[in-house]
């Protein structure tokens, strides 16, 4: 039997429409799994089914977080938010964690995680940290090509799992982790000292990653061996 991976949708608050980058989905067919795309809900019985019924989950980009879940003020330079996309993946990260399920996070996958875990974010890292950043996080089109590096730490899951110490990557964000929750480990770090991949300590597989590799799996290896790892492991 092939892994189900459950897909966070994408939500267009102008259309009133979920859609997918195609990336997501084919990045997890390539490594062998069948992905879902999940409907954008907060019914508890929806989700609970959801969770024992998907063998892993993706937990994809899109709108900001909203500062009021890591006790924040919303400021404004904060994005656009979502509170029903919010409400949903928190709870499912949540009930993914406490079950052990296999979880990838990407970008806001990525922010969501640290702050379920009890960690905080920059509402916008030009303007809380502007001083401090040195590269490039949010680059225009073409978005397959990378545009800074970002150091991997040993002894990490993510390490394991690229075998490099170091990679290319592309950067589409303009928020980031500015504590990181607990039990969390940073697996990866940009020269400028911004957060750009952590995974839960013990967990089977709870790895998210601020790049996008669902814009670069076509022609870089390590990308889509996070979602080759993602398959795997719910597989097991």
């Amino acid at each position: 039997m092939k892994a189900k991976i459950g897909v966070l949708p994408l939500y267009d608050s102008e259309k009133d429409s979920l859609w997918m980058v195609p990336g997501y989905m084919d990045g997890i067919i390539r490594a062998g799994g069948i992905p879902y795309m999940l409907p954008l809900t907060t019914d508890k019985n929806i989700l609970k089914e959801l969770c024992d019924e998907m063998d892993g989950f993706l937990f994809t980009g899109g709108q900001d977080v909203n500062p009021l879940l890591y006790t924040d003020k919303i400021q404004y330079y904060c994005g656009e938010i979502c509170f029903e996309r919010d409400e949903e993946e928190k709870y499912l990260l949540e009930r993914l964690i406490n079950m052990d399920k296999p979880l990838l996070g990407i970008c806001r996958g990525l922010q969501i995680l640290n702050v379920v875990m009890g960690g905080s974010l920059y509402q916008d890292i030009q303007t809380e940290r502007g001083h401090k950043i040195t590269l490039t996080h949010k680059q225009k089109h073409p978005y397959n090509k990378g545009t800074h590096k970002v150091e991997i730490f040993k002894d990490t899951i993510l390490y394991e799992c690229i075998q490099k110490e170091s990679m290319l990557v592309n950067s589409l964000h303009h928020q980031g982790i500015r504590k990181k929750g607990t039990d969390i480990k940073i697996n990866a770090m940009a020269t400028d000292g911004l957060i750009e991949g952590i995974e839960i300590e013990k967990a089977k597989m709870a790895i998210a990653v601020q790049w996008h590799p669902e814009f670069l799996y076509k022609n870089d290896e390590s990308s889509q061996k996070l979602f080759d790892l993602l398959v795997k492991k719910a597989t097991l």
